[in-house]
């Protein structure tokens, strides 16, 4: 594949192959930002992958009061699968399990649309007949009664299938170090963008996978073709001096909202220049095959 630099850093003419979702999203508050982080954090933990996940979920930003609906600290939360059933179940347990469990936490619709998820309208039952709900401004928002006060929940949020999972990045570069350096660089200018998440931990995948396996059963297997370990044993799309790769996943609600992350990111990671140790910049699709939505680099970075 032809290729173009920024900063002495190859951009690999390829693209990101990615795949249609569904998302939401919900406002987490409570009476200090540390505890809506703890509840956010809990709520979105093993929430990396679909493929074993049931969901993929992170911190898309903080709120200040002044930006939510009780006039307290928050933290905007994105939530993605497969299907709206899936994503419905998905909500209702993270939501149920970890949000309602969390000291002084609220839980409030962050997406408007004609299709919408239960948040409240599920969770009221907890309540035994003690919960209560009132309408303002056309909104319906339940009250739990819990051994520290009220749990105040919105009855509904949006749903969006529009959404999109597996905008991604691969980095490569001639040290663990440096690719991890880049990376977070990359993982902090993706997290100014709205409407998109790094699911998996600190936002950085280093398994990344590929469709199949030679093991029956086993959908998703290594990437061998960028494990460096392996370079002199399979057809490999590693140079010789590249000894580390890392990936990025990036969902959305939208196909800009990932486009402008994926923009963000690759600056990002290319800052330092190839001096610091960066090689590559590409990105993993399956031909194609694996879902319509493709991010070419070469538009993005232009």
């Amino acid at each position: 594949m032809s290729e173009l630099k920024i900063k002495g850093i190859k951009i690999v003419e390829t693209f990101a192959e990615a795949f249609p979702m569904v998302g939401t999203r919900i406002i987490i508050t409570a009476p200090s930002l540390e505890w809506a982080l703890i509840a956010t954090r809990t709520m979105t933990g093993f929430a990396t992958s679909v493929i074993a996940c049931g969901a993929e979920a992170g911190i898309e930003r903080n709120l200040t009061p002044d930006e939510t609906a009780d006039g307290r600290p928050g933290v905007s939360v994105l939530l993605f699968a497969m299907d709206t059933e899936k994503l419905q179940r998905q909500l209702r347990n993270r939501v149920g399990q970890c949000v309602l469990t969390s000291p002084g936490s609220a839980c409030f619709a962050g997406l408007e649309g004609e299709k919408t998820l239960k948040l409240g309208a599920s969770l009221r039952f907890f309540g035994d007949g003690w919960q209560m709900s009132k309408v303002v401004n056309g909104r319906r928002f339940w009250r739990i009664p819990v051994m520290d006060g009220e749990f105040v929940v919105e009855e509904k949020t949006g749903l969006t299938k529009k959404a999109i999972g597996g905008g991604n990045l691969l980095v490569l570069g001639k040290s663990h170090a440096a690719v991890l350096a880049a990376c977070e660089r990359a993982v902090r200018a993706i997290g100014e963008v709205e409407g998109v998440i790094t699911p998996f931990p600190g936002g950085i995948v280093r398994s990344g996978s590929k469709v199949g396996s030679r093991y029956k059963g086993q959908i998703a297997s290594t990437n061998d073709a960028y494990c460096p370990t392996l370079k002199a044993a399979v057809k490999t799309e590693l140079p010789l001096d590249v000894e580390a790769v890392m990936e990025i996943v990036i969902d959305g609600l939208t196909f800009e909202a990932i486009a402008k992350a994926m923009r963000a990111g690759m600056h990002a990671v290319a800052e330092g220049g190839s001096e610091q140790g960066i090689t590559h910049i590409t990105a993993g699709n399956y031909g194609g095959n694996l879902g319509p939505h493709h991010f070419h680099l070469k538009e993005i970075i232009a």
